[in-house]
């Protein structure tokens, strides 16, 4: 969402803090003809404190957050004072909820008595738990006055009235008005005095005000306002003149306040609002910089829960999309829907059954998350939903549209995985699941979830594309679909999944579309239910279809054409680094049978001029990349549109330096998020310079046959099924682009196909309306039927009605408005787009379905009786011969790359590897199959992580601990061994740490470190060949061997090796036996007897309890304990280990700044032949000295 409302308390700190300091949006700054008070504004802040607290909890809470205001806010105990909650309550006065002229002892009692307590205010009830407290301001009821600033598309509007406070009456129907052009300057004092205060008599008040609403309006601008309303604003005028004979300037209060910021322009305002809030602004403290990020609460009635705030953290870190808003706690319903424009349509058809009062939840997810996101997601809605049981049980809808690049599959494996996990709870809450998906890798996705269907003990119905977006929804309800279908309809394209239940059960999707008795919409009564022969006509062209001769010709028209911006010859560059876009759309060219490739180049300002390869079919071509617009654009002056990439920071400026280029004639904004001010000024520009903008926060728009933009369309199996190869007849527009390709489907199923269709994108502004989009269509020949798609929030369908009642667009027109569920819930519901919102009753998408019904445009009852009126009217147009349907072309071959084939299962090929240990090839990394999310909150450490690499199982705890005692135990023995030797002189002659790393590791055999296995090679065999400890130590003798892990050069049994005590002593403690090391013990026994020395050394006794724990911990068997002894693991914790010593001994040498090591002559025997005498050689070389 862009525009949210703020806290009054933020929104009077942002004026008093900037009032005097945002700069002028006029030519000439007016000196200022009025005082501004010094700001007093004290928070009673109670957001932590739950209803759900004891009450003492509760009153202690009131009673520090009083003590708090009170000691931050000393002038609260000296002055009268006004208090108010500070929730976003509407007409706070006439719901008793405004204490006036009261002292600091009856506002802390005011509030005592309503703080953490449920109101009602209207319909609405809430708990009050912020307040906000100011000093009473006495005045003349004369002096109240209202002002008002809001946005429009085309600029700002002021508005004012003379009359203000409780009694403000009908503004819209009294106020004076100001418009303020998007790219013009604010008037002067005098225009706007004379504009908006005719009829105030005083000349200081008029002066006083026009000033003060030429700075409201730099701060409405420079903070990034979307709206600010003062009632009442109030002007006092000062009693005399000051000593000096000058009359004091007079003060202007806002003392009652309404704001909303837009929230994508945080990027660029965030600080400022920030700023506003600290500590140095609000107390008078000193400055410790930037306060806390602006606050924006949730709607009054509607507490955020801690599972939203999740949600919306989430959201925050993803450049996906997560949205949750709990309705119902209790309710039965709950949805999981992947789209903006689908969540409304979804929570539509199930308030049209009567259901909104049931509905859970109102959410989506799209823009591609993360396999672990999703999951996330879906486990945070299983916990709410599995928290209470009814009776009748629960539904759960995971629905989507047809998504345009998002794998279905990829986000079904983090919900798959959430539903395991509540498998238990989800059979105990009585949970039934309806599925309807698709898109990108869809059949695989559906494949898995119904497989989980038949192992999670929970009903789950699966449907794909061949099913209508919402028909799951009375199936889930239990309700038959209301008029889902009309007489004569027929599916014109086969199915490409079968549904989950027997095609003969009553009530499938499936059964639906095919009724053929449905009840006739009431909306089309205008137009005769098509006869039989009409019928039967309809029903068969789209099998026969598509394009008519027009439709052809039409696509076939150069570019310059207004009323057609693509044609087969339309070329475009392509901004941003988007190779899977542009892939996309070569893609489409080529099936297509473009002669040339629709993207001249690409642009990208963060690299060269080079080339970057991609395919022209089943062939390799390349594409040029420049780092220039304007060089780009000189390169290619064919190309007339830019599909543009650029993130919501950078877009502004990127599209004003395309809207400079005289051959640009059509731009699309992709981006989300983008300033609704940025937006409506490259609206601006665009109309200047005659230039067709789409978007911005858009999929684009496609002309099948010629061009699409971006990721339009999906993928190429989709825009195969959808017919977007060639032409039909059927024209539409939406704002969602999810739900584009969901009309897309929609038209290919009960018309001849698509003829052009185009996503305007679900900002408030975007940058062409859907009249701009149906006045084309209109003058377009090949065009004969229009399709809108409206949705709650904005009124441009009234743009769209008026056209057609006055006779501008006479081709035949279908229009829905989506979000009529909006006016059935208690509380504000921003739903997915921006702009879909209404902020007054006229914005209601049943107020918008209603004017276009009047106005003669073919409107269905609901969303779901769509398709069956879309038929009906394209069967009148072909039984009037208006349509002509032609023969359907070879369907075109879809050349589809290596990576996604093998994705899909389609091919195979041998690996060139094997690994069994981990696999980062999903959303997650995994060690032996364990998400490495889950390594961390098991928190299994590096003894769990070893265990999985190496041995790919869990160990238990105690086996983890030892490995990691083991690698502590091993870690360093001091400078002098010859790894640590060699790392250290290695690291001193200048090598890198790999380097030096390598050559102390080098050193590691049998005679440094490397006893390991060899230790546990030789005490196992000899106690596994039933060899008494005697006769070991005897055959070793005889063999002229050495122990391996017997001695030690400075150790001995009257000077211990504590590494050993400890280890041992822990085995004996944890371990379930220890055969090996009381055979070692006993081995150690003899030979110390010989001599003191010979001792169990801690590489022996690593070696024999690593086989007691390999051997007997459970975890393995005796043939993989014996090969894993065998293949090296146990000089591999040696390796493991001592790399962390040689790593500190290299780090340490570098920080001592050691030089070039050089060994000393003394410590070296120099052996020269030349000095022997009487056959011995002389040795001591530094002492020889000369004859």
């Amino acid at each position: 969402m862009s525009a949210k409302a703020i806290r009054e308390y933020d929104g009077k700190l942002l004026l008093a803090h900037y009032l005097q300091q945002s700069p002028t949006m006029a030519a000439v700054q007016p000196a200022a003809a009025f005082e501004q008070p010094q700001p007093r504004l004290a928070q009673v802040n109670l957001s932590d404190v739950s209803t759900a607290d004891a009450s003492d909890k509760i009153a202690a809470a009131v009673e520090a957050a009083l003590s708090r205001a009170e000691r931050l806010n000393p002038w609260l105990t000296s002055t009268k004072l006004v208090a108010k909650p500070d929730q976003l309550i509407k007409r706070r006065g006439k719901s008793g909820l405004l204490l006036l002229n009261a002292d600091w002892a009856q506002v802390k009692e005011w509030i005592r008595e309503r703080a953490v307590k449920e109101v009602a205010v209207g319909a609405v009830s809430g708990v009050l738990k912020t307040f906000l407290v100011e000093p009473f301001v006495p005045h003349a009821a004369d002096v109240e006055y209202y002002v008002c600033i809001q946005s429009h598309r085309d600029g700002d509007e002021i508005l004012f009235t003379h009359e203000g406070g409780v009694e403000v009456g009908d503004v819209d129907a009294k106020a004076l008005r100001l418009h303020v052009p998007i790219a013009q300057a604010l008037p002067d004092s005098e225009s706007i005095a004379g504009a908006l205060l005719g009829g105030i008599g005083s000349p200081t008040q008029r002066a006083a005000l026009a000033t003060f609403i030429e700075r409201l309006y730099a701060v409405y601008v420079d903070l990034n306002f979307t709206y600010l309303e003062i009632n009442p604003l109030v002007v006092l005028e000062a009693a005399g003149g000051s000593g000096d004979g000058q009359q004091p300037l007079p003060q202007v209060v806002y003392l009652d306040l309404a704001a909303k910021l837009d929230q994508t322009a945080e990027f660029e305002s965030g600080d400022k609002w920030a700023r506003a809030r600290s500590d140095a602004v609000v107390y008078g403290a000193a400055d410790a910089g930037a306060g806390p990020a602006m606050d924006f609460p949730a709607p009054f009635g509607r507490e955020l829960s801690r599972e939203e705030a999740y949600i919306q953290e989430l959201d925050a870190k993803t450049g996906a999309s997560l949205k949750l808003t709990v309705l119902n706690k209790d309710g039965r319903v709950w949805t999981m829907v992947a789209g903006g424009g689908a969540s409304v349509v979804y929570s539509d058809a199930i308030a049209a059954l009567g259901f909104a009062g049931e509905l859970a939840n109102y959410g989506e997810y799209s823009g591609a998350p993360s396999e672990a996101q999703t999951y996330e997601y879906a486990k945070t809605i299983l916990d709410l939903m599995t928290r209470s049981q009814r009776a009748e049980g629960k539904v759960l809808i995971i629905g989507g549209g047809i998504a345009n690049f998002t794998n279905v599959a990829t986000t079904f494996k983090g919900i798959i995985r959430a539903l395991k996990e509540y498998k238990q709870a989800l059979i105990a809450t009585n949970v039934r699941i309806f599925v309807r998906r698709a898109g990108p890798n869809w059949q695989e996705g559906l494949r898995a979830m119904r497989e989980l269907g038949e192992t999670l003990g929970v009903e789950i119905r699966v449907y794909g594309p061949e099913t209508h977006v919402t028909a799951i929804v009375p199936l889930a309800l239990g309700q038959a679909s209301p008029a889902a279908v009309g007489a004569g309809f027929r599916d014109s394209l086969a199915k490409q999944i079968p549904d989950s239940t027997a095609a003969s059960s009553p009530g499938t999707p499936a059964a639906m579309l095919m009724t053929a008795d449905a009840a006739p919409s009431s909306s089309s009564s205008s137009l005769a239910p098509a006869a039989p022969a009409a019928a039967a006509a309809a029903a068969a062209a789209p099998a026969a279809a598509p394009a008519s001769a027009d439709a052809a010709a039409a696509a076939a028209k150069p570019s310059s054409c207004w009323y057609a911006p693509f044609t087969a010859s339309t070329r475009a560059i392509v901004y941003g680094m988007q190779p899977r876009a542009v892939q996309g759309m070569l893609d489409f060219d080529f099936i297509c049978k473009r002669a040339v490739p629709s993207v001249a180049c690409m642009v990208y300002p963060f690299g060269g001029n080079h080339v970057q390869k991609f395919y022209w079919g089943t062939k390799e071509t390349l594409l040029p990349v420049f780092a220039s617009l304007p060089e780009a654009a000189a390169q290619f002056p064919d190309a007339d549109v830019v599909v543009n990439f650029a993130s919501c920071r950078s877009v502004f400026a990127s599209t004003s330096e395309m809207l400079a280029l005289p051959q640009i004639r059509t731009i699309a904004i992709i981006a989300e998020g983008v300033p609704e001010r940025h937006a409506r000024k490259l609206i601006s520009l665009a109309q200047a310079a005659g230039v067709t903008l789409i978007g911005p926060a858009t999929v684009g728009g496609i002309k099948p046959g010629c061009f699409k933009i971006g990721n339009t369309g999906g993928m190429m199996d989709n825009i195969a099924s959808s017919k977007l190869y060639r032409p039909g007849s059927v024209a539409y527009v939406s704002k969602s682009g999810g739900m584009s390709n969901e009309l897309n489907n929609i038209v290919a199923r009960t018309t001849d196909g698509v003829y052009e269709g185009v996503a305007i994108g679900g900002d408030r502004y975007p940058g062409t309306t859907f009249l701009d989009h149906m006045l084309r269509y209109e003058a377009d020949p090949g065009c004969k039927l229009l399709l809108l798609l409206g949705e709650v929030g904005g009124a441009e369908e009234y743009k769209v009605a008026e056209a057609v009642r006055s006779g501008r667009i006479t081709k035949p027109v279908v229009a829905w408005c989506i979000g009529t569920c909006a006016g059935l819930f208690a509380t504000e519901v921003q739903f997915g787009h921006a702009g879909a919102l209404a902020n007054s009753d006229c914005e209601t998408a049943d107020a918008k379905n209603a004017a276009m019904r009047a106005a003669g445009i073919h409107v269905p009852d609901t969303f779901e009786a769509l398709p069956a009126l879309l038929n009906r009217i394209y069967a009148d147009l072909v039984q009037s011969g208006q349509i002509v349907p032609r023969a359907e072309p070879e369907p075109p071959k879809i050349p589809i790359d290596y990576a996604w084939a093998q994705e899909l299962g389609l091919v195979r090929k041998p690996a060139a590897f094997v690994s069994t240990i981990c696999d980062d090839r999903g959303q997650e990394l995994l060690y032996a199959g364990m998400r490495i999310s889950d390594v961390f909150k098991e928190d299994i450490g590096i003894g769990g992580v070893l265990s999985l690499l190496w041995f790919k199982r869990r160990l238990p705890a105690y086996a983890c601990k030892f490995i990691e005692m083991v690698l502590m135990l091993t870690a360093d023995h001091g400078p002098a061994v010859s790894g640590a030797h060699n790392t250290i002189v290695t690291a001193r002659a200048g090598k890198d740490l790999v380097s030096a790393l390598c050559s102390g590791l080098l050193t590691i055999g049998d005679r440094f470190g490397g006893a390991l296995d060899g230790a546990a090679d030789l005490f196992s065999s000899a106690y596994d060949k039933g060899l008494t400890p005697r006769q070991f130590v005897d055959s070793m003798r005889k063999q002229n061997k050495l122990i391996l892990g017997i001695g030690h050069k400075i150790k001995s049994r009257t000077n211990p090796d504590l590494r050993v005590s400890i280890i041992t002593e822990y085995a004996k403690r944890h371990f379930p036996t220890t055969p090996i090391l009381d055979y070692a013990r006993a081995v150690e026994s003899i030979t110390t007897a010989k001599k003191d020395n010979l001792i169990l050394n801690v590489d022996g006794a690593i070696g024999v309890l690593f086989v007691d724990l390999l051997r007997h911990s459970g975890a393995f068997s005796r043939e993989e304990a014996d090969e894993y002894a065998r293949i090296g693991t146990l000089n591999g914790l040696f390796v493991l280990g001592r790399s962390i010593g040689f790593i500190g001994h290299y780090l340490d040498q570098k920080r001592l700044k050691q030089g070039l090591y050089r060994h000393p002559w003394d410590d070296i025997s120099y052996l020269n032949p030349a000095t022997a005498q009487n056959d011995r050689v002389q040795v001591g070389a530094a002492k020889i000295t000369s004859a």
